[in-house]
């Protein structure tokens, strides 16, 4: 379906964009937090691990947070040893428990000295920058520091050109609040987040015209999401939930998006 429109999207939204329609999927596991200081935390374990089979993912991030009753207390009262001790034998296709707690208590570290997850993430952030790129990159590079060579596939990083599907998700859980998105980060602007995109939302944008790139990667990305805020400059990322609902759950083809989007 080519040339949507702001009318066509909201419509969507209106029926689409609601918790009935989340289940399965990592973000739903930030539901059962108020405390943002428990909610970032959970987010950043939850979107970490979001790559493989969905029910493997769901099974993973409860293994995590199940050692943590309070993911915020549980972090900043144990000790290095007691951190490490808590993942050991954890395993998530090749991510390891030694890999879990070296990102905690980065995280840790980093709660710390800058007083919150979103506090690191603003350490970066520039008023001038035209979208959250730089200060996606200082996020990742403070957090993947004690990882060897400072990386991590946990946190993929925008400037080797990957479309950052998992943190750019993370990114839209924490900043925007709507009926879907928990929030929690008051101070990070909704104007400059970037469409988490991988080859499902990629080939949806690409039939609906956003797209003419080849690659689900850092430059469709960047492409779409101007797409999508020539018609909604305030909040381009808003329409992704309910967009990718097309094509992932059973009763939603993606030929039925014409059909909800006037009807």
């Amino acid at each position: 379906m080519k040339n949507f429109t702001r009318k066509n999207l909201d419509l969507l939204y209106s029926k689409f964009n609601k918790r009935g329609f989340v289940h399965p999927d990592p973000l739903e596991f930030l539901y059962h937090y108020d405390n943002p200081c428990d909610r970032e935390l959970v987010g950043l374990v939850a979107s970490s691990l979001a790559y493989g089979n969905v029910k493997q993912i769901l099974k993973s991030v409860s293994k995590v947070l199940d050692r943590m009753k309070s993911p915020y207390s549980f972090l900043m009262d144990a000790g290095r040893d007691e951190l490490f001790s808590a993942f050991k034998g954890f395993k998530h296709r090749f991510t390891t428990g030694e890999e879990i707690s070296i990102l905690l208590n980065s995280a840790k570290s980093a709660i710390r000295k800058y007083g919150s997850l979103e506090g690191c993430f603003m350490s970066g952030y520039k008023e001038k920058d035209t979208d959250l790129i730089p200060a996606m990159m200082s996020f990742v590079r403070i957090l993947s520091a004690d990882f060897k060579n400072g990386e991590t596939y946990l946190l993929p990083c925008p400037g080797r050109g990957s479309a950052c599907k998992r943190l750019n998700l993370y990114m839209r859980w924490m900043v925007r609040k709507d009926d879907v998105d928990p929030g929690g980060w008051d101070n990070v602007p909704r104007s400059k987040l970037l469409v988490p995109l991988d080859v499902h939302m990629w080939n949806i944008c690409s039939k609906a015209g956003f797209t003419e790139r080849k690659q689900a990667n850092l430059k469709s990305a960047v492409e779409i999401t101007a797409k999508f805020a020539e018609l909604n400059p305030e909040d381009p990322v808003k329409y992704d939930f309910c967009l990718t609902r097309f094509g992932i759950r059973d009763e939603l083809e993606y030929e039925d998006m014409k059909k909800h989007a006037k009807s």
